[in-house]
């Protein structure tokens, strides 16, 4: 990298900082910062849930699944996601937007304590804030591996730069920070996509050799389902995207109750449907292909990156590795909101009620709990070898816990589970919502 590459890197800076400023005269209260307000637009909503659904870890540990095992990767990941989020669209996106019109609602753990009861609230709250400290930190770890291979700085000062822009725009901005920097961050992602095509089917000697990949790589990267992504191993997962990308991940459930209505919530995860159905192609083409350009690769994760630094011009470099940087921003500062409205208006006012008030909530606690979370996923990123690397992160500790947070908190919204309760101690009359949400 050289210096118009850097340049390039300043510019995205400066348009992050541009529009937290803007964000920031949105910001009156907790509502505006946890939930925009309700007033979020459907296509920003989509476009936003489907940049926060991943980080730059697309370009590390599963850029090293492509290169090793082919399309299997697309029909582990992206496509059972669009089919979960399409279910969701029916199902779940419209009601979370009526829990925030009919209960006042700003984080997605607030309506438990109504549908169930207090404990049960509380114990889902901390179990799903555990969830996302070591989730986070994956992606912190995942990006300062592409800062290392793009200008050889340290990956502990990777995490802090990363950390600390994210840290910027989710204390100052909130929600409308998060969603508006995620549509800036797709159409950067979208034009430096397009680019890496280009470069490697130029260097593959054109578009139709491009398209003929196949014939030369090995035979295994054709089939779909092998080990160790075995059909058990998808399915299962694809239980997990249904609780997750509808609703069990909070900050997903987030871009649905900052819509104004159902309807809009619908279209919103309908748009993040077509995103994940289509968009990866484009994003893992380049990996599927890298086997050809860097046979017997040592370390197959760094794949993605090296073909970025040794195919495109300078300019270009910055602009891919910005790219790449945008999605983990993207995930973390709406998961650090996520999880700011949790604590700020779950958690807290039952922690500590004489200093914490549920009905009015403080705006300077939010960004204080911001700050904390963000510093806490940093020191998990900076020991991620200490709890088997960043896909062992992603898959072992967030696949083992989110489901058993997400199953109460999802199916709890829906009629058909209306009449089953969680067996904790709990105050008479709290069993169900007190409206249809149908």
């Amino acid at each position: 990298m050289n210096a118009l590459d850097y340049s390039v890197m300043a510019l995205y800076a400066v348009m992050i900082v541009c529009i937290t400023l803007w964000a920031m005269r949105r910001i009156g209260s907790t509502k505006d910062f946890f939930a925009a307000g309700g007033k979020m637009p459907w296509w920003l909503s989509g476009v936003s849930h489907h940049m926060s659904g991943y980080s730059a870890a697309v370009f590390v540990a599963y850029a090293a699944v492509a290169y090793n095992v082919g399309i299997t990767i697309y029909f582990w990941w992206a496509f059972p996601i669009s089919i979960a989020v399409l279910l969701g669209a029916a199902i779940f996106a419209p009601r979370w937007a009526r829990l925030r019109i009919h209960m006042n609602i700003e984080s997605p753990m607030e309506y438990l304590a109504t549908r169930y009861n207090v404990p049960t609230q509380q114990v889902l709250a901390w179990s799903g804030v555990l969830l996302k400290v070591f989730d986070v930190g994956a992606k912190w770890a995942a990006i300062a591996i592409i800062i290392n291979v793009f200008t050889g700085f340290d990956p502990l000062m990777g995490i802090l730069i990363s950390g600390g822009l994210s840290l910027f725009y989710s204390v100052m901005g909130g929600l409308w920070a998060d969603a508006c920097n995620d549509f800036g961050q797709f159409v950067v992602q979208f034009v430096a996509a397009i680019v890496m095509v280009g470069a490697v089917a130029l260097h593959l000697g054109g578009v139709d050799n491009l398209l003929t990949i196949w014939d030369r790589l090995p035979s295994s990267h054709t089939t779909i389902v092998q080990e160790p992504y075995s059909l058990g191993f998808i399915l299962a997962y694809f239980v997990i995207y249904t609780l997750s990308y509808n609703g069990g991940t909070w900050n997903l459930a987030q871009r649905f109750i900052a819509s104004p209505g159902g309807k809009e919530a619908r279209k919103a995860a309908l748009l993040s449907a077509s995103l994940y159905l289509i968009w990866p192609l484009v994003l893992f083409y380049p990996m599927w292909a890298a086997p050809l350009l860097y046979p017997d690769l040592a370390d197959p994760s760094r794949s993605y990156s090296l073909m970025a630094m040794e195919l495109l011009p300078n300019g270009l470099i910055g602009l891919v590795l910005v790219a790449m940087f945008t999605h983990t921003l993207s995930m973390t500062s709406s998961d650090a909101n996520a999880i700011t409205a949790v604590v700020t208006r779950d958690i807290l006012p039952v922690l500590l009620p004489k200093r914490f008030s549920h009905s009015t909530p403080s705006l300077l606690a939010a960004r204080i709990t911001t700050t904390l979370f963000i510093l806490l996923t940093l020191v998990i990123a900076i020991n991620a070898g200490h709890f088997g690397g960043v896909l062992s992160l992603l898959i072992v500790w967030f696949g083992g816990l989110v489901g058993p947070i997400s199953i109460p908190m999802l199916l709890g919204l829906l009629p058909w589970f209306r009449k089953v309760a969680v067996r904790l101690p709990s105050p008479p009359g709290r069993l169900g919502l007190p409206y249809s949400l149908s």
